[in-house]
């Protein structure tokens, strides 16, 4: 787990890093990862679906921080057949150089793994149907579609909370492989996510904003100021002139 990385592959690393929009400004990445909530975006950016990230508190303390790794880990790492040891996990946590980034190296062959392995479900899925060969998975989708505008609504809480935020969205193919389902999803959520993040960014350019045209005010303020002061030197200077 703890393997070194050499100078490229870090720059490999930190480029992909980079890519993943995160909460938190990137600055000192053993600072950064050690309370495991960006490891959690991490995970999030390529499978919405698979973690809450209010389930991970931002933490200063080792306990929390421990507490937050060992959650992924249960919950999040075992389903990419991934696991961070307890003791790279405490190396982790209070920021030993070197470590965070040879998990997240491992992590990033685990989560291209899995995408890889759902690009390779949904080809598998473009097949014919036995009892209509002119149907494809397409065709199953859209079936799915009408059979459950018959039915009306679902009863499934959950459903009806996220077909609330994307009405024009289809949450359930039954008649899909799971897998390809699940790819769905994650899309539906990822497109949602970028939807959040383009509003987030949009509050942050207002404040931006603001904050120039603050310190507008604030340079005309000076201005006038040294203005002000220099009008009054002149006068004084005259005075002493006319004086003499």
């Amino acid at each position: 787990m703890e393997r070194e990385l050499d100078e490229d592959e870090l720059q490999d690393l930190y480029a992909w890093i980079d890519k993943i929009p995160l909460s938190r400004p990137k600055r000192n990445i053993a600072n950064d990862f050690s309370d495991g909530v960006m490891a959690a975006e991490v995970v999030k950016h390529f499978f919405p679906r698979l973690i809450d990230l209010h389930n991970y508190t931002p933490a200063s303390s080792t306990q929390q921080k421990l507490s937050n790794w060992n959650l992924l880990n249960r919950k999040v790492f075992s389903k990419l057949n991934f696991h961070v040891p307890e003791k790279s996990v405490k190396k982790i946590v209070l920021r030993t150089a070197g470590v965070i980034e040879s998990v997240l190296s491992a992590l990033r062959e685990k989560i291209d793994k899995k995408l890889e392995h759902n690009t390779h479900n949904i080809l598998d899925l473009e097949y014919y149907d036995t009892r209509n060969p002119d149907n494809t998975a397409t065709d199953y989708c859209q079936s799915d579609v009408t059979q459950t505008t018959r039915e009306g609504p679902k009863k499934d809480e959950k459903f009806q909370l996220e077909n609330s935020r994307m009405q024009n969205a289809p949450q359930f193919y039954s008649n899909l492989d799971p897998a390809l389902r699940q790819i769905l999803k994650e899309k539906e959520h990822a497109a949602m996510a970028l939807q959040e993040t383009v509003e987030i960014l949009q509050m942050k350019v207002s404040k931006l904003e603001r904050l120039v045209q603050l310190k507008d005010m604030r340079i005309d303020d000076l201005r006038q100021n040294l203005e002000t002061c220099n009008c009054r030197k002149g006068k004084h200077n005259d005075s002493n002139t006319s004086g003499t």
